[in-house]
């Protein structure tokens, strides 16, 4: 079979149907019988734009994101960039170019998200590579690529030959085209990030679970207004939202900060969506609020390809471009930009700090932010989640095995005889070079030698960061007259309050940040502008 029907043809694997356009019974017999059509006529049937460079004979068509480029003469078609046979050479006849119909109409149909994601279920990873944008072909190689869908498959079980749904979502930097398959096991949204270009710049992996997030009670859309906006240039610019109040302003705005691990503008997790909350919340009482899609999550891969990713780029740079966008907005007030970390951002704050350079953050708030190395929060952590499943009567087998895993892993890292330049040869958790990289840096240490100020928040119900770090913050900022402190009783890590004895199984239901921090956020940052 030719090149381009394997591709094309490859694609009823999602489901798409593919209809070849019909033609007029006199534009067919004036192409004589090689199955030829119209160029100009089909094309513009199928919603595409037609340009002829008359001195080169080169015919370029173009419909949204794709690019097709034939030669009068030649046997080939450039599809965004590439090359792929046809069955008969372009031709000119009587002033009118002609070629492969079938080609033609089911390439104008068929978007190329559709042939990358069909052509690595086939495991042609060789074919999808020439659908990936120089950015990320590093890491998206074809070896990767011919891999990925049996990796899939045996993590979570033999996936369905096709999608069972297909969600297309456009942000300031990607078109993200989302499918989701079912697994002998679970579910799996596969989210393939298109370029301006029409070529796949990222991936996204992940458990496709229900949304059963509710809105808050506080929640006021007459209060505010929201615009999308783009943090940074280049390969790692990240799409975000910027909420303002309604009103004239310049209004004071808090900058958020993620957590670990990869997360979207919301950091949505199980029923909850913190950042949302915390955006609504306080411009629905005046304060603006900026927050984007993390690193991790928005260029997943491209951050997997550099062994040597340290925290400063997962968590620290974004902000320096928030900032110095927020200093361009009339809206708000650019003497009273603030930034609020949570878990881990909040554990990158004295960094943030540092690297403001030109002073232009009024104040920072620490959600949930550990004050100790991560290795010893790490190893905390893991004691803390035994002790309430014992206290809660539940079986600790399981999860013993794991804080017994991730000890041994903080225990390696401290271990004097690895560095950054003599790292484990088979460290458990990837990439060792961010764990080592940042080995001993103490957050709380580097915040005495510091004087902007500060507005420490803490749940006393959070599982993941414990009150024994918030009394850290505390003993070692002690002589620190512009920081405040608040401890919540029933608040989780997720800034939510919950009744029960929180060991993270809460975080799938429903839930909101709690209305008593949005409320102490607002009396704080309008006190300290």
């Amino acid at each position: 079979m030719n090149n381009w029907k394997k591709l094309l043809l490859s694609l009823t694997f999602v489901g798409l149907i593919l209809p070849v356009t019909s033609i007029s019974e006199a534009a067919e017999k004036s192409a004589g019988s090689e199955n030829l059509v119209p160029i100009r006529e089909i094309a513009e049937k199928n919603g595409a734009e037609v340009s002829w460079q008359q001195k080169t004979g080169e015919i370029t068509i173009r419909k949204s994101e794709l690019t097709i480029v034939v030669k009068v003469g030649e046997k080939q078609a450039m599809v965004n960039g590439q090359a792929i046979s046809l069955d008969n050479p372009v031709q000119l006849t009587k002033g009118t170019t002609y070629m492969d119909g079938a080609f033609l109409s089911e390439t104008l149909k068929a978007a190329p998200e559709d042939i990358f994601i069909s052509l690595i279920s086939e495991g042609d990873g060789k074919e999808a590579a020439k659908y990936v944008h120089t950015s990320v072909s590093g890491v998206l190689s074809p070896t990767l690529l011919s891999q990925l869908w049996g990796a899939l498959e045996g993590q979570n079980g033999k996936i369905t030959s096709e999608a069972i749904a297909k969600h297309v979502e456009n942000n300031t930097v990607h078109r993200n085209v989302t499918y989701t398959f079912k697994t002998e096991l679970t579910r799996l949204n596969i989210t393939v990030r298109m370029n301006d270009n029409g070529l796949v710049d990222d991936l996204h992996i992940a458990a496709a679970t229900p949304d059963v997030y509710q809105k808050p009670s506080y929640d006021d859309p007459s209060a505010y207004t929201e615009q999308d906006i783009t943090v940074g240039q280049g390969d790692l610019a990240l799409p975000g939202t910027l909420t303002l109040p309604k009103g004239e302003g310049p209004f004071p705005v808090v900058i958020l900060v993620h957590g670990s691990g990869p997360s979207n503008q919301d950091a949505a997790i199980g029923g909850a969506k913190p950042f949302r909350d915390l955006a609504v919340g306080l411009a629905s009482q005046g304060v603006a609020v900026l927050r984007y899609d993390k690193v991790t999550y928005e260029h997943t891969y491209k951050v997997a390809s550099q062994p040597k990713f340290t925290l400063k780029q997962e968590s620290v740079d974004q902000v320096n471009d928030a900032v110095e966008l927020l200093k361009k907005n009339a809206h708000i007030d650019s003497t009273a930009i603030f930034v609020a970390g949570h878990s881990q951002g909040g554990f990158a704050m004295p960094l943030i700090i540092a690297e403001d350079k030109q002073h232009d953050i009024a104040g920072s708030i620490l959600l949930a932010a550990p004050s100790s190395s991560f290795a010893d929060v790490l190893t905390e952590q893991q004691d803390e989640l035994v002790e309430r499943m014992k206290q809660l009567g539940l079986d600790t087998d399981v999860i013993q095995g794991q804080a017994d895993f991730y000890k041994n892993v903080a225990a390696m890292v401290k271990d004097p005889k690895y560095s950054v330049d003599h790292l484990p040869e088979a460290f458990p958790l990837q990439p060792a070079y961010w764990w080592f990289e940042q080995r001993d840096y103490v957050p709380a240490e580097l915040a005495k030698t510091q004087n902007t100020p500060m507005f420490v928040i803490q749940g006393e119900n959070d599982v993941q960061v414990s009150m024994n770090q918030f009394q850290t913050w505390k003993s070692s900022l002690q002589g620190h007259s512009n920081v405040t402190y608040n401890s919540y009783p029933k608040v989780n890590h997720l800034l939510s309050s919950y009744d029960g004895l929180s060991i993270g199984q809460e975080y799938a239901e429903p839930s909101n940040v709690s209305k008593a921090i949005i409320d102490d956020i607002v009396k704080w940052v309008l006190k300290s502008n």
